[in-house]
């Protein structure tokens, strides 16, 4: 690479300059390195957009004489001259490291003016396509370079369809072609109050320019962001000689990929279109072909195509996504990329190239993404169901969701923060409406086809996509939308299925997706490669049964409490909880142990030969009683009544109990250990429980080896406390054990959530066995912030403003949470070598943070059962990455 060198044509260029050519520029250079036909041009660098958006002054005169270089290079290769009588047209698209679909701005048929067009025009002989580029050209320029809205022209080209009585542009004649061209001028002149720049050079600086631009577009942004994209990469720009794809009916575009990205089928699978442009088919504005009847309208162009597209396939080893001009007959490569799929595909096609020889098994865990996989999650209505939809559309990402009609991203953002489902619904979507395809449970368009942005972009997310419904009429300026004649509000609620494509009217009933084999299979293969263990949070046998399901290899969290919360139950719990006296309090606790034997006896029954972590009961006791200002209002009410003496007088005794239990600030109160030590016989009925679970099922004939109890103390702070703790569990196990004549072997160690029990680690491993990271407690105390306030309050500030890299409450804050994580690991196993160690907040779930767990060698993750197919496959990938 030269020194200084900010701009490469494709002939100096290959696919592992990437990060300084963008994706799009590296691979063309590739195709063109490989023999394919590529339209030739130059690639001007993301350290020149880096550059470009430091000075904020403008191309700088270095960079223009580099470019003007190029050009009068490209202009001797190709035999025609910028604003020329053969005049040499060119796009400008934007080109990212890390492929943004539609995110950044394209300029096509840059380098006309009103004599050039005419040049085009005689010498093509057909002033009608000459025309239809430079409408295209003045449309798109404004757009992106001017910043004169869209609509403003889209607005122009419906009033002259609707005065041909015409439903395509393609149907337009050249006269029509004409006035809209004088219409576009006239308009960019009223709305910037100059003229349209004529001078191709300052045509090429300026879009130059906007598309570097447009990697600080809010749509960009939030993109980037929603992709955990760094925001320092920048944009490289392609400069490539133009090709038509609407010079005549034997023209076309399309947009194909090797495989199908919805499913990971094998075989093309894409769209054209005859006499467009490319941005005829992403937009959506035209209902594109399917490839395969390419076959029959051009057959020897599609057996090239097949065979140029099998070869990208082999050559990248990978699923691509290709998009192709047609002139005059003639096929022509203009971008080939990895392709964006859904989780089924990618799973599919990682499974099917290692069988066909293409990659290893590692690499094909290392091409899924564990966040991938939390699509295979997604809902899917339900076959039994009533199969009475009203409209059908294209299935352009697969899955199922139900809510809110919205026509606005904006509006559907602000009802997704107030903790609405909503639904997108709109004509076609744009990069703009990036905010609202995130907020949306689905998006739903009347128009657009396979490939269009909505159907790209909700792939990407794992979100359900309707597209082309062209039985949906909206109208968007009076909030109601029709399907066959029938009239619907906006806010209306409806479910679509982007599997098949259907529209429904109202809630659905839908049911949880079945893993497929390619599924089961790669899975199985992270179960070779990964180190970590993987454990589940269960608190019933239901959640247990799941998770075996599901691949867990013991329980890492069974939280007591919430066997507390049942309907029937919490009666006894509040009888305990109000008793005066020791005797009250364990007449009530003799009528909960049943209960959690019964619970405990199911989930080490599901369990049979893996580990259960029991936590005993941790939160604070206030929380199983009414709400205070509930009973306040209820006693005032029955005051003011007067007509219940004995209720009044109950829930007067309650609303005392309320208070005198209620604090300042109950995270940091009497909750966990402090509640044992305190209330010492309710850690001991549920220790009872535990060993009386156990003792039953060996009578019932499992074997001991498959129970492997491990009773876990929470948020201890001081040697103390654990020791007092251990002592009471070992005591009462020891009573159960001398009465029932029978000794089981268990483990008893405590959850790591203070950072003061990180840091006296070596103490408290001299009395546990094991230690259990509670990161959700550890976050919040290490921090100082309040989970629910924080989330509500600051954080997205703290994140949008950058002062936060990623929510510490989702992945693991490494150089705070982490460290003190550290510092107890290597305290803890410089007193006891063989100490177990494990996590059980929902960072065991999160894999940015897997990935650590697995550097600092813990012994196991635990996370909630739904999330175990991501945990497993991210510990493989943690232990590829080493």
């Amino acid at each position: 690479m030269k020194t200084g060198q900010y701009v490469y044509p494709f002939a100096e260029g290959d696919k592992s300059m990437k990060s300084l050519l963008g994706g799009k520029g590296a691979n063309l250079a590739e195709m063109a390195r490989i023999g394919l036909p590529v339209p030739p041009g130059f690639i001007i660098t993301t350290e020149a957009c880096n550059q470009y958006l430091s000075k904020s002054e403008g191309l700088w005169p270095e960079l223009k004489a580099e470019i003007l270089d190029h050009l009068q290079q490209l202009e001797h290769e190709v035999g025609r001259g910028f604003g020329s009588e053969r005049p040499l047209l060119i796009s400008v698209r934007s080109g990212a490291v890390i492929s943004m679909p539609g995110m950044m701005d394209t300029i096509l048929n840059l380098g006309l003016n009103p004599v050039t067009v005419e040049h085009l025009a005689g010498e093509v002989g057909n002033r009608r396509f000459a025309l239809d580029c430079y409408r295209r050209f003045i449309q798109m320029f404004a757009d992106v370079v001017l910043q004169v809205g869209n609509h403003l022209f889209e607005n122009i080209l419906t009033e002259a369809r609707q005065r041909k009585k015409v439903r395509t542009d393609a149907e337009l004649d050249e006269a029509d072609l004409d006035k809209i061209t004088t219409d576009f001028l006239d308009l960019v002149r009223k709305e910037t109050g100059k003229d349209f720049p004529e001078d191709p050079q300052e045509q090429l600086f300026l879009a130059i320019a906007a598309v570097f631009d447009s990697w600080n577009t809010n749509r960009a942004v939030v993109y980037r962001k929603a992709n955990r994209i760094p925001d320092t990469l920048g944009t490289a720009v392609n400069v490539q000689t133009m090709v038509f794809g609407n010079l005549s009916e034997d023209s076309g575009t399309g947009v194909a990929f090797t495989r199908n990205p919805s499913t990971g089928e094998a075989g093309l699978y894409g769209e054209y279109l005859l006499n467009a442009q490319g941005e005829d088919v992403v937009a959506g504005i035209r209902t594109p072909h399917p490839i395969s009847e390419l076959k029959d309208t051009m057959p020897e162009v599609y057996e090239q195509f097949l065979q140029t597209c099998n070869k990208l396939e082999e050559h990248y080893r990978d699923m691509q996504d290709i998009e192709f001009t047609i002139e005059k007959g003639n096929l022509y490569m203009l971008q080939t990329r990895t392709g964006k799929r859904t989780a089924p595909a990618a799973v599919c096609i990682a499974v099917d190239m290692v069988k066909e020889g293409l990659i290893s098994k590692k690499e094909a865990l290392q091409r899924i993404e564990p966040e991938q996989l939390e699509q295979l999650l997604h809902r899917r209505i339900d076959p039994e169901a009533k199969d009475n939809y009203v409209a059908r559309g294209l299935p352009a990402s697969p899955g199922a969701a139900s809510g809110k009609v919205v026509f606005d991203s904006d509006k559907a953002k602000e009802m997704e923060q107030n903790g609405e489902q909503v639904l997108l619904v709109r004509p076609e979507t744009t990069p703009d409406d990036i905010h609202g395809i995130i907020a949306a449970q689905g998006i739903l368009t009347s128009r657009g086809g396979m490939t269009s942005h909505a159907a790209v972009v909700a792939r990407g997310m794992g979100k359900p996509c309707v597209s082309g419904c062209e039985e949906l009429q909206i109208n968007m300026s009076k909030g109601f939308f029709t399907i066959k004649g029938e009239e619907y509000k906006e806010g209306v609620v409806i479910s679509i299925d982007g599997t098949t494509g259907r529209v429904f009217i109202g809630e659905v009933p839908m049911i949880e997706p079945e893993f497929t084999a390619e599924f089961r299979e790669l899975i199985s293969w992270a179960d070779e490669v990964r180190r970590l263990k993987v454990r589940a949070n269960a608190d019933t046998p239901d959640d247990a049964h799941r998770a075996i399901e599901l691949g867990a290899q013991g329980i890492g969290l069974c939280r007591t409490e919430h066997m507390f919360m049942a309907a029937e139950r919490l009666p006894v719990v509040q009888k305990m909880i109000l008793a005066s006296d020791l005797s009250e309090r364990e007449a009530a606790l003799s009528e909960l142990l049943p209960m959690q034997q019964g619970d405990f006896e199911g989930i080490f029954k599901e369990m049979a030969g893996f580990p259960v972590t029991i936590r005993l009961l941790d939160p604070p006791l206030h929380e199983f009683l009414p709400d205070r200002e509930e009973l306040l209002l209820e006693v005032d009410k029955l005051r003011r009544e007067d007509s219940d003496p004995g209720l009044l007088r109950e829930k007067e005794m309650l609303l005392h109990k309320v208070q005198s239990l209620s604090e300042f600030n109950p995270m940091l109160g009497h909750r966990g250990c402090r509640l044992g030590l305190v209330y010492p016989e309710i850690y001991k009925m549920q220790v009872k429980a535990i060993f009386l679970a156990i003792l039953k099922l060996l009578e019932e004939g499992l074997p001991e080896e498959k129970l492997q109890p491990e009773i876990m103390i929470p948020l201890v702070g001081h040697r103390e406390e654990m020791v007092r703790m251990k002592q009471l569990v070992e005591k009462t196990a020891e009573e159960i054990f001398n009465d029932k004549r029978k000794k089981i072997s268990y483990l008893v160690g405590t959850m790591i959530e203070l950072p003061r029990a990180c840091l006296i680690a070596d103490q408290l491993a001299e009395v546990a066995s094991f230690f259990s990271f509670g990161t959700n407690d550890l976050t919040q105390t290490t921090l100082g912030y309040s989970r629910d306030d924080s989330e509500s309050k600051f954080l997205p500030y703290y994140l949008q403003s950058k002062i936060l890299l990623s929510n510490p409450f989702a992945e693991i804050d490494r150089e705070g949470v982490g460290k003190l994580v550290e510092i107890a690991i290597e305290k803890g196993r410089s007193v006891r070598s063989n100490l177990k160690l494990g996590i059980c907040g929902e960072h065991g779930g999160n894999p940015a943070s897997i990935e650590f767990f697995n550097l600092v060698g813990l012994d196991y993750i635990s996370c909630s059962p739904y999330r175990l197919p991501i945990a497993r496959l991210a510990a493989a990938k943690a232990a590829l990455q080493g």
